[in-house]
């Protein structure tokens, strides 16, 4: 097998001659590695990787895509079950590659094994890696749950030789959390046939699911006395001048290089790494940590880029043993940013003989000590193919753990890499420990129905805690009044539940049935502007409850015309005190918070839309999380308030003409101190007792038939909305100001617009009077049923930008539903 891949020469032709070793698979095999020896009583050979950045300083774009193309193809293996999924990398050699893994997942969380013990974070697992030089690995996430879950477990390392470390993982992890499915992830797959057996009876025999994704395959085969042989030949080399420093013969200067400096002469480098942001997957990486990182990263290689020397031509951007990922994203930005050309790699706890020989992969080689108090006492640690690679920059990129005395000292790494380049800049990324004591408890998995709410677990997780044994409801005038004369605030009550009459019923039916297919065009149309314009995959988060059918019936439409599998959750809003925050937490935690799309049933003056995007900009500069994005989408917009939606008329949507009944069941949500605590979901009811009455599903199946019938039309509804000018104008909020004024209200809170907004006042407030466009035809007809049987009076107006507008009773509700959500007396 030749490959021109060092001088022309295959860099593992060296060892392959002098030993017998052959290597033998795809024809990619050579590109991606060479071979080497090591000083090592189990595996005298070692395979070096081209693309891994660790050995071989490599262009970090190459690093990573390897490692973000690998992520892809395990997102398309997992299909659905990808959002569930949890990447374990594996130190310290592929704890950069795990990470590249996990973003290609579309920003799974993350956490890589480690071999530093650290002070107050208890190991949530362990394993042995058998052929390594130190074999104990740890797992140490801040949140324990993250290895608790069920779904699938991908472990990543940079080649599959035998099998037996991923065996040791997963029967540590399986005994302790089983799980169905695990995916093993290698650049190189080089199991021989009974390794690959053995795996195969490993699952069989733990009734797990367990597959493998590689770029390359192929297996080495090694003569019977290898080991002998490569230990006698390390022994020869060595004794025959091949020192520390690499090779006898050094590589001739550059013309560029200078005298070699002192170690004071290493420059020091702040990138202004974002307070709390871990540096790596030691601790856990979420979906969230990623966003602060990729939002952060221009400025930081920024600052790197305004370091380099005038005239930088080859700089080589140098990571420390397990803290791989964040130098090599730093580097990658920095390729960017500078015309020099920029490599990649890392220093290492490996031993390995250097050879200036085109047909050997290692080179040359710098040894220092160990410079971060490692567990396992005092030792060498090694930087290989930096000396003589032409570096007219170093910037070596530590953690502040390693940022000591040994690292200064003149025989450290700063003073061996001056040697060898005559610039070298220091950039410390701030070591992240855990305070678990002084962090939330970790927030529950969402319910799910049927033990919470009527709907399939599948359609909706709700993030939410459940106070169905709390007697929370009042009659609506008891409530308010309670509500005026404590101050209380709205979201800490329950109206009761309206049971709709037979009659109400029978109306809420023949609506449905009549707009049934006018529905299933808007979910349709909001649902491919999402997919056009949001995201690809989006998290569909419903603000529950009258938000939650439409996301259902959105997923059910990404499911029917893509066959996408979206994952779908719903949230508490409350009005005056924001979204729920630990809700959004979880959210991060879990997904990339640029795919998060919230959803609602409709849009009325605006107010709920003005209130996300208050309460998401809070929470984003409180926890330093960024991406979420607060446009609500919605099925109806006749408040002209969004830019995602599926239509701006004002029809009657049937979800509005119920309460619990038509959505899974669910109580409005509750917020109360005594019952909430700070680091609690929003609560709320599961109402099991009213399960005659429950049409939820009922209403999403009647919509769901209706797809078939208005594919065709929501095609070129979309390429019409996509093409128009859709800023909104909010011209429902300039009308209700201009009704509230009109009638003597004075509070824009009290004008509650549009046909749900309306159902809402008769359903579970004191309504005052209902403005009715005239000529309004059969869209209101449960809406004057219901202010007949309340004995509400419907006054037509003529002038209406509405179908109606519901007036709430200044009596009892100013304070109920003002801006604060608390009751004043007028």
């Amino acid at each position: 097998m030749k490959n021109a891949v060092n001088d022309g020469v295959w860099s593992g032709s060296w060892v392959a001659e002098r030993l017998g070793v052959e290597l033998v698979g795809d024809d990619g095999l050579p590109a991606l590695l060479g071979l080497a020896l090591r000083r090592n009583p189990k595996r005298a050979h070692l395979l070096v990787s081209n693309v891994l950045g660790k050995h071989v300083p490599q262009s970090p774009s190459v690093v990573y895509d390897h490692g973000f193309r690998l992520g892809r193809e395990v997102a398309a293996l997992l299909g659905a079950e990808e959002g569930t999924a949890v990447v374990l990398g594996y130190a310290e050699t592929a704890t950069g590659l795990g990470h590249c893994v996990a973003d290609g997942l579309g920003g799974a969380p993350y956490l890589h094994s480690t071999r530093r013990p650290v002070a107050g974070v208890a190991p949530a697992g362990g394993f042995e890696e058998s052929h390594s030089h130190a074999t104990s690995h740890l797992l140490l996430p801040e949140d324990p749950a993250l290895l608790a879950g069920d779904g699938p477990l991908v472990l990543v390392d940079d080649e599959f030789s035998t099998g037996n470390t991923v065996l040791n993982t997963i029967r540590d992890l399986h005994e302790r959390h089983p799980r169905r499915r695990y995916v093993v992830v290698a650049l190189v797959d080089m199991r021989s046939p009974e390794d690959c057996a053995r795996l195969d009876r490993f699952a069989a025999e733990t009734g797990a699911r367990v597959d493998l994704v590689a770029a390359a395959s192929g297996t080495v085969r090694l003569p019977a006395d290898v080991l002998e042989k490569g230990q006698e030949l390390v022994a020869r080399c060595e004794s025959a001048g091949h020192g520390p420093d690499g090779p006898a013969r050094a590589h001739p200067a550059q013309p560029h290089d200078t005298p070699p400096r002192p170690p004071h002469g290493a420059r020091r480098l702040d990138l202004h790494w974002p307070a709390g942001l871990p540096d790596g997957g030691r601790h856990g990486f979420t979906p969230a940590h990623r966003a602060r990182l990729e939002a952060a990263l221009p400025a930081m290689a920024g600052r790197i880029r305004d370091a380099l020397p005038d005239g930088a031509r080859r700089v080589l951007v140098l990571g420390f043993e397990e803290l791989m990922y964040a130098p090599l994203r730093l580097a990658r930005e920095l390729e960017r940013l500078t015309p020099a050309e920029v490599r990649f790699s890392t220093t290492t706890r490996s031993p390995v003989l250097a050879v200036d020989d085109p047909g050997y992969a290692i080179r040359t080689r710098l040894v220092f000590p160990a410079h971060d108090d490692p567990a396992d006492g005092p030792g060498e640690r090694y930087a290989y193919n930096v000396a003589g690679g032409g570096f007219d920059t170093v910037v070596a990129v530590v953690d502040s753990a390693a940022d000591t005395p040994a690292l200064h000292a003149p025989d450290g790494l700063l003073a061996r890499l001056a040697a060898h380049t005559p610039h070298v800049l220091l950039a410390v990324v701030p070591s992240y420990v855990p305070h678990a004591p002084e962090r939330p408890a970790m927030l529950p998995e969402p319910l799910r129905g049927p033990a919470f709410s009527s709907y399939a677990p599948e359609e909706v997780g709700w993030l939410l805690q459940d106070l169905s044994a709390v007697t929370l409801e009042a009659p609506t005038e008891e409530r308010e009044e309670a509500i005026q004369s404590g101050g209380a605030h709205y979201a800490e009550s329950l109206p009761v539940e309206y049971q709709p009459s037979e009659q109400y019923q029978e109306l809420f039916h023949a609506a449905l049935d009549a707009s049934a297919a006018r529905i299933a065009r808007a979910v349709g149309v909001v649902t491919e502007t999402v997919i056009a314009e949001r995201s690809p995959r989006p998290v569909l988060v419903s603000l529950a409850r009258a938000g939650t059918p439409v996301g259902i019936l959105m997923r059910r439409w990404a499911g029917f015309r893509h066959g996408l599998d979206l994952p779908h959750y719903a949230v508490s809003i409350v009005r005056g005190r924001g979204i729920d925050a630990n809700a959004l937490r979880w959210l991060a935690a879990h997904h990339d918070p640029r795919d998060v799309v919230f959803v609602d049933g409709w849009t009325g003056k605006g107010a709920i839309s003005r209130e996300l995007a208050q309460a998401v900009e809070e929470f984003e500069a409180k926890e330093g999380v960024s991406g979420f994005d607060p446009e609500i989408a919605v099925l109806a917009d006749p408040g002209s308030c969004v830019r995602t939606y599926g239509t701006r008329e004002d029809f009657l949507i049937p979800s509005a003409c119920l309460n619990s009944t038509v959505s899974g069941l669910i109580s409005r949500t509750v917020l109360r101190a005594d019952l909430v605590g700070p680091h609690d979901f929003h609560g709320a009811k599961f109402y099991r007792e009213l399960a005659d009455a429950d049409v939820s599903v009922a209403f999403l199946d009647a919509v769901s038939a209706r797809f078939p019938e208005v594919a065709d039309t929501v095609e070129e509804a979309v390429k019409e909305l996509l093409a128009a000018d859709r800023t909104p104008t909010w011209a429902g909020w300039r009308a209700v100001e201009r009704i509230s004024e009109e009638y003597g209200i004075h509070d824009v809170n009290l004008v509650k617009p549009g046909v749900g907004e309306t159902t809402r006042v008769l359903l579970r407030r004191v309504p005052w009077k209902i403005l009715a466009r005239a000529g309004a035809g059969a869209d209101l007809d449960h809406v004057r049923l219901l202010a007949q049987q309340r004995g509400v009076p419907v006054e037509e107006v003529g002038e209406l930008p509405y179908t109606c507008v519901g007036l709430i009773h200044p009596r009892y509700t100013k304070g109920a539903t003002g801006a604060d959500g608390k009751a004043v007396n007028l």
